[in-house]
């Protein structure tokens, strides 16, 4: 079976990418190999979007913990990028205080790198594609056609509140940078899940119920997948 991972870039070799294994492990990058994960197709991707404060990195957890899909969340790949002294940490730092969307070259790169450093062979991938533009280079540069998108639906009221409640102290987590970031996604993202959802790609979960409630739906799409 032809891999689905061919036909990456080749990464320039001077690129610094910061991130050891065991960070990559906690910041990122988790991976287990669950029982179960037999189960699922050889090299299984699935997108994981939904607003910031949806709550998909709580069930990216539970996933990994009872699956064991390798979790990347490009958000926090990001912000161990963002600060390290490598070239792109600057960059990131700025475009997250205006709320702004990062370059996809910069994200393909950090997902590349830590696919490849990957042993388990189901991809739970968190936040991405965001825009139009990193819908595009997943398919045409990482050749990356997801199995699933799960869709954690939730209100700009109640995404609005549970940014507002998160109080870690976040560049990202004023009122006025929040409501840029839902704007972001509002017009960026939904796009791409109307595009999947058009493949018979989403399976869309309510993310404001209780988060046992929203796992088992969770596990209902996962179910879907297994062979």
């Amino acid at each position: 079976m032809k891999s689905r991972m061919m036909g990456w870039i080749h990464m320039d070799a001077s690129y610094h990418f910061s991130i050891s294994f065991i960070e990559l492990k906690h910041s990122g990058f988790q991976q287990t190999r669950a029982k179960g994960m037999e189960n699922f197709p050889n090299e299984a991707v699935i997108y994981v979007l939904g607003g910031p404060g949806s709550g998909k990195g709580t069930q990216c957890s539970n996933i990994v913990e009872n699956f064991g899909f390798c979790h990347l969340s490009t958000g926090e790949l990001l912000e161990v990028e963002a600060n390290s002294t490598s070239e792109y940490g600057t960059m990131i730092q700025e475009f997250k205080k205006e709320g702004k969307l990062l370059p996809s070259e910069i994200v393909i790169k950090l997902l590349q790198k830590a696919m490849e450093k990957s042993e388990v062979k189901g991809f739970l991938i968190d936040g991405f594609p965001r825009n139009q533009e990193n819908l595009t280079a997943a398919e045409d540069i990482m050749k990356i056609e997801p199995d699933l998108v799960l869709y954690f639906e939730c209100t700009e009221e109640e995404l609005t509140r549970r940014l507002l409640n998160r109080n870690q102290g976040r560049a990202d987590d004023n009122i006025d940078t929040i409501k840029k970031r839902l704007q972001v996604y509002f017009e960026c993202t939904l796009p791409v899940i109307d595009y999947y959802t058009q493949k018979d790609k989403v399976h869309k979960i309510d993310a404001e119920k209780p988060v046992e409630e929203v796992f088992e739906a969770v596990k209902c799409a996962l179910s879907m997948l297994k062979g």
